[in-house]
């Protein structure tokens, strides 16, 4: 996506622009460290390319932008929920117009802050009062952080995913290491699993790493690159790729989109909502990902 030529609604700073796509407005940040761009629809980051690299986000090429569809690709925001364990799938944050709350910047990058709050809509999905806050901070890496506070008078319990598609050049040429051998396998009826320390992908892949070291690297043979992901406030690390099969059937994504993507999750993964993380009133929970490349 040709972020540079959107058209600007709105100078915030002399790195900070609101720009648009289709129905869908955009916080562009252009710095000397870094560009990236944060989609309201969702707090959605739908790229990150530090100078004189290539994305480290992947989008897909036919997401749509009507303001109502969640994007595919990008770094989706999962909450309260992750999966199918309730509708709709992956909970409502993603499909959710967010605030911006404040930017800051100085000669390190970026930093920009955008809120969630409680409406009628998400009252009807979801019956409790929240505050969530998604901050971005833009620099020689990506740091993504998922803040959220109950300030509601009984406790609630969530789960959640900071859903980041990364952008490589080939998937056929891309080893991913760090993720820890036990997994569930939602291909096999979320079988439990035990995997080596190195995975090469022929196939698609959808499973929950239940057990993945402090940090994961993905080796972008392509691009001469690699990952590393640290994620913090999760459970879990979740793998996915669709392959062809899927891909064919998913009208936000081109037919051999799989094959430039590869999908690692910072996860709070529970089988069922109950299951999740409990806060208490007041109490707040953060779920990040840090992502850069070497």
């Amino acid at each position: 996506m040709d972020l540079v030529s959107l058209p600007t609604v709105t100078v915030l700073s002399d790195n900070v622009t609101i720009a648009q796509k289709d129905q869908v407005k955009i916080v562009r940040i252009q710095h000397e460290k870094a560009n990236a761009a944060i989609s309201l629809l969702g707090g959605h980051v739908i790229s990150y390319q530090p100078a004189g690299q290539e994305d480290l986000i992947w989008m897909s090429d036919t997401a749509i932008f009507d303001g109502k569809t969640a994007l595919r690709g990008g770094i989706p925001v999962c909450w309260p929920w992750f999966g199918r364990v309730a509708a709709p799938a992956h909970g409502f944050a993603r499909s959710t117009e967010w605030e911006l709350v404040e930017h800051r910047e100085n000669e390190q990058g970026v930093i920009v802050e955008l809120a969630c709050f409680p409406s009628e809509a998400t009252h009807d999905i979801w019956p409790h009062m929240f505050d969530v806050r998604l901050v971005v901070e833009v620099g020689d890496e990506l740091k993504v952080s998922l803040k959220v506070l109950n300030i509601d008078d009984e406790e609630w319990t969530f789960s959640g995913a900071l859903h980041t598609y990364l952008n490589v050049a080939d998937i056929e040429q891309t080893q991913i290491t760090g993720m820890g051998s036990s997994y569930i396998d939602s291909l096999q009826s979320n079988l439990v699993c035990q995997g080596g320390d190195t995975l090469e992908l022929t196939a698609g892949i959808d499973r929950v790493y239940t057990q993945p070291e402090a940090v994961i690297n993905v080796a972008d043979k392509g691009f001469d690159r690699t990952l590393s992901i640290t994620n913090q406030g999760h459970n879990a690390a979740v793998l996915w790729n669709p392959w062809v099969e899927i891909a064919t059937q998913m009208a936000d994504m081109p037919n051999d989109g799989y094959k430039t993507m590869m999908c690692v999750e910072s996860t709070v993964h529970a089988p069922s909502i109950k299951d999740g993380i409990t806060l208490q009133p007041g109490e707040s929970h953060t779920l990040s990902t840090v992502i850069s490349a070497k």
